[in-house]
């Protein structure tokens, strides 16, 4: 048993992203004296911060505990550090993870790995070519609600599963009087911006391992909002859109079905919510909560709701109770790949599952250049 430390390089690291879920969950994880292994070793992460802007860089390097920085990627893939973490903004991360593989770092990146399925397969094989480990991060179902709902499912609740519903969305300012929360590259597609490409890796793995793999999509998009401030307080044209519905068929049968926007003010429990419809019972769960409702507790509604007074279609619903890993999500996504890379435990995201979510992005948008139903196929090394 013994210490056995990590070097890991968090590029974007003075992004949202970078400071409040990668740097913040390593940092606790080193805190914490590593992370337990399978042998008695602890693996401790050692961090190298990346940012363009040397000033805020520095600022955040020595605002926690003097961590190593660099506003040079080459200098530090140069260094010892083993892992490449990219969560900076997606426009160039082929090219940053090309050069990574080059400098023989394990890869693990945030979503979307590429703008193409082509060049996310490109990625994946090079990674695989050159024997290091890769990963990308799917964090949602590790988020309470739908890892209840995960669970729910892997116990047959559901019996035969009909239908899978995603309805998500809020409303995102535009920026001329309240602050947009989102930055202003997602609405542009140069940028690698864009509400199919940001959200379908999501849908894309919460549907294939929650009730079945996805075979076919059909999809429609909009840009509601067409012109937005950006952090400069610039005005500028969007280009990408921020509104995508989509219908999906399962390799199971099932049928999918996703509405998702950044210009809708929603009325439900979560601005997430999935829903599971099957013929022995029903759940539906946002992030935090799930709820279910079985063959002998569905209420008559058809009639009932028809009539003055109606039916509490929410009474006969029960909520799943608490279980389970409480890490947060992006805590236990880091846990699972400094496993992989420190003792090749199993590990099931990898870089050919961030291409199949950028493939349902893709074929998302092709459905919607020739209007017509596209088939989704298999995604080999």
């Amino acid at each position: 048993m013994g210490d056995r430390r990590i070097g890991v390089i968090i590029n974007g690291a003075t992004g949202r992203m970078g400071t409040t879920q990668h740097m913040a969950n390593l940092l606790a994880i080193a805190a914490e004296g590593g992370l337990p292994l399978a042998n008695g070793d602890r693996l401790i992460p050692e961090l190298m911060l990346v940012g363009r802007d040397a000033r805020r860089i520095e600022k955040l390097a020595a605002d926690h505990g003097g961590q190593r920085w660099t506003t040079k990627l080459e200098e530090a893939f140069a260094g010892p550090d083993r892992i490449f973490m990219d969560c900076a903004a997606t426009g160039d991360r082929p090219k940053r993870v090309r050069q990574a593989i080059t400098a023989g770092k394990h890869i693990f990146i945030e979503k979307p790995t590429a703008p193409t399925v082509d060049e996310a397969m490109e990625l994946a094989r090079l990674a695989d070519r050159a024997g290091l480990k890769h990963g990308v991060i799917q964090d949602k179902l590790f988020l309470p609600g739908f890892a209840k709902l995960l669970a729910v499912s892997k116990s047959g609740f559901f019996g035969r599963i009909l239908s899978v519903k995603v309805d998500a969305g809020s409303w995102i300012f535009d920026g001329s009087e309240r602050e947009c929360q989102r930055p202003s590259w997602n609405y542009k597609k140069a940028e690698g911006g864009g509400l199919a490409l940001d959200m379908m890796a999501h849908w894309r793995y919460m549907i294939d391992r929650l009730a079945s793999p996805i075979t076919d999509v059909c999809a429609v998009m909009a840009t509601a909002i067409p012109e937005r401030v950006d952090e400069a307080g610039q005005r500028y044209k969007v280009d990408a859109e921020d509104t995508n519905y989509a219908l999906l068929k399962l390799q199971s049968g099932a049928i999918g079905m996703i509405t998702n926007s950044w210009a809708t003010r929603p009325r439900r429990d979560d601005t997430m919510v999935v829903q599971i419809d099957g013929t022995n019972g029903s759940a539906v769960a946002g992030r935090f909560r799930c709820f279910t409702q079985s063959a002998a507790e569905t209420p008559e509604a058809f009639i009932k709701a028809a009539r003055p007074g109606g039916v509490d279609l929410m009474a006969d619903w029960k909520e799943v109770p608490d279980a389970g890993d409480h890490k947060g999500p992006f805590r236990q996504c880091w846990e699972a790949f400094l496993r992989h890379v420190g003792e090749d435990a199993p590990y099931v995201p990898t870089l050919v599952e961030g291409a199949k979510a950028v493939q349902l992005a893709d074929l998302a948008y092709k459905s919607v250049a020739e209007q017509r139903w596209m088939k989704v196929p298999e995604l080999k090394l």
